[in-house]
């Protein structure tokens, strides 16, 4: 495959480049790139590998703890972060959704208070997804963004009512962009879709009245955080802008930041807009890290709701954190999507809603995210009738949270036959359409994405790992596990039939089938799998 001639020394871009991606990658949003990569990859690597060492210390029965060395900070009360920025104030419904064209147009006309752009979990990191999706912020903040679907109905944006703010989530520090090398090595995706939207879009942003904020996922401590203050000052250096321009909600989606929410904050705090509940990747995180401790075996997904003891203790000492520190506490997704067709199930999905945005509101959040506009309505009113002002910062709470609470599995649930196999089907429809380049899928009436489908795989390994025995009787082994995924194969076939041949299913059930028979074990699926969905030459010949 020839490479685009970047004309940047060291560049060396491998994806195909079409028609307005070269306005995305031109020399010197590349030369911002690969400054931004030289600077700082050398320490994201070296934060990387201490995520290992920490990973292999917990395999080995170590407990995450508050940390001693940094008790100085959680005990100062008197800081305090950034004030809110322009467009920031009043956060209390956010949409979320990948950066295609279309939806990036939904997301804002939406009505929502904020649309998060994503490029990490609903986005598959295809090539064209990831430099296609740069466009779309461009333009949508150019406010000149359209799309025609192929039958037609055009989409742009509504003049006639305020558009959502626009916030953009890059790729986690765990992930690469292997089109682009730089001096030989693959660049950093975190540094990639950042680098190339505030180099593109960052003043742009400032002149539609609100500016370069962004939603920082799966950090896993606040060296990390201090890592994304580095990287933020020096570009706002770069370019010219003033520091503290740029803003950056934390996702707390580990357990291990969960533990550091004060730090966090702190490192970033004249960037920081606050934390946000990432409730299901913080499910898979509590999952992965505790994966052999049979102490931490959890039930069918169902039961893990946000009442749950550990997940209760997580709220509030989010909520706790942010009002102490000045900034907004975001709540979590609402991933319910309309039922069509089916007056009363819609009617029941709507309560669930209503209810968790009811419980999110009265604990103190600032804010909640919704994955469809039908919900907003929903959420508004809530939100409205509980919390009259913008925000709730004013809002102190005395709670106190241990150590021990955030790991309290005291609860009950079942782990049944149904839950194996509702596991099974998530995880393989997700991952099929992720490796068809779609990220976000609906399943089961929510909308899921990679956080759901980790789970899903994670529940599934340590189930196995420790051959629990489900509510019915069977033992969980290795052999039922792929039992159970030959079932689900020959379902899917009988169900789609010859289009079955086109799918992605075939190589979805044998990533899947690797990793939950309480053996091998990826990180991240989406590293697992990111080799099949690249534009370069042997892609899809991963090693299963």
């Amino acid at each position: 495959m020839s490479s685009y001639n970047s004309n940047v020394a060291g560049v060396t871009v491998l994806g195909k480049v079409n028609g307005q991606q070269a306005e995305i990658l031109t020399p010197e949003a590349l030369t911002f790139v690969a400054t931004l990569h030289r600077t700082f990859n050398p320490k994201r690597k070296e934060l990387l590998a201490a995520r290992e060492q920490r990973e292999a210390r917990i395999q080995r029965g170590e407990m995450p703890d508050f940390l001693p060395e940094t008790a100085h900070i959680r005990n100062d009360h008197t800081w305090r972060a950034a004030r809110p920025a322009p467009g920031l104030v009043d956060r209390r419904v956010e949409i979320t959704g990948p950066v295609d064209r279309k939806m990036v147009i939904n997301g804002l006309n939406s009505g929502a208070m904020t649309y998060m752009a994503d490029f990490e979990d609903s986005t598959a990191p295809t090539w064209d997804n990831v430099v296609n999706g740069q466009i779309n912020m461009r333009d949508a903040l150019r406010r000149d963004i359209s799309y025609k679907s192929p039958e037609g109905k055009v989409y742009s944006l509504d003049k006639s009512k305020r558009t959502s703010v626009l916030l953009v989530r890059p790729r986690g520090w765990h992930m690469l962009e292997k089109h682009v090398l730089i001096d030989g090595e693959p660049c950093s995706a975190s540094l990639f879709d950042f680098g190339l939207y505030l180099f593109h879009s960052g003043f742009q942003a400032i002149k539609v009245g609100a500016g370069p904020y962004f939603y920082l996922p799966k950090l896993e401590s606040h060296l990390e955080a201090r890592l994304w203050n580095d990287v933020f000052n020096v570009s706002q250096d770069m370019i010219g802008m003033p520091r503290g321009t740029i803003r950056g909600t934390v996702l707390i989606e580990t357990i291990l930041a969960g533990y550091e929410m004060d730090e966090i904050i702190y490192e970033l705090r004249e960037h920081s807009s606050g934390l946000n509940c990432g409730r299901w990747d913080y499910i898979f995180s509590f999952i992965k890290k505790f994966r052999k401790d049979p102490r931490f075996i959890l039930p069918n997904r169902s039961d893990v709701t946000m009442t749950v003891p550990f997940m209760a203790a997580y709220v509030q000492l989010l909520v706790k954190t942010c009002h102490l520190r000045g900034v907004h506490a975001m709540g979590g997704m609402a991933a319910q999507i309309p039922i069509r067709n089916d007056e009363k199930a819609n009617a029941a999905a709507v309560a669930k809603v209503r209810a968790d945005k009811l419980r999110e509101v009265t604990a103190g959040h600032d804010g909640t995210w919704i994955a469809h506009p039908a919900l907003l309505p929903v959420a508004l009113e809530i939100f409205n009738k509980h919390m009259p002002t913008p925000n709730q910062l004013h809002v102190a709470t005395e709670t106190r949270v241990s150590s021990k609470d955030l790991l309290d599995t005291n609860f009950k649930g079942e782990i049944t036959e149904q839950g194996i196999r509702s596991n099974i089907s998530v995880a393989m429809v997700y991952m099929e359409a992720w490796l068809r380049g779609v990220g976000c899928v609906p399943i089961f009436h929510l909308m899921e994405d990679a956080a759901t489908a980790e789970i899903s795989r994670s529940q599934l390994w340590q189930w196995a790992y420790h051959k629990v025995t489900t509510k019915e009787g069977a033992k969980v082994t290795k052999e039922l596990m792929l039992k159970y995924i030959d079932e689900e194969c020959q379902r899917l076939q009988k169900q789609l039939g010859s289009k079955y041949a086109q799918s992605k299913f075939s190589r979805a059930s044998q990533y899947l089938a690797r990793q939950i028979t309480g053996e091998d074990y990826a990180d991240f699926l989406t590293n697992l799998c990111y080799d099949d969905i690249t534009s370069l030459p042997n892609s899809g010949n991963s090693r299963l």
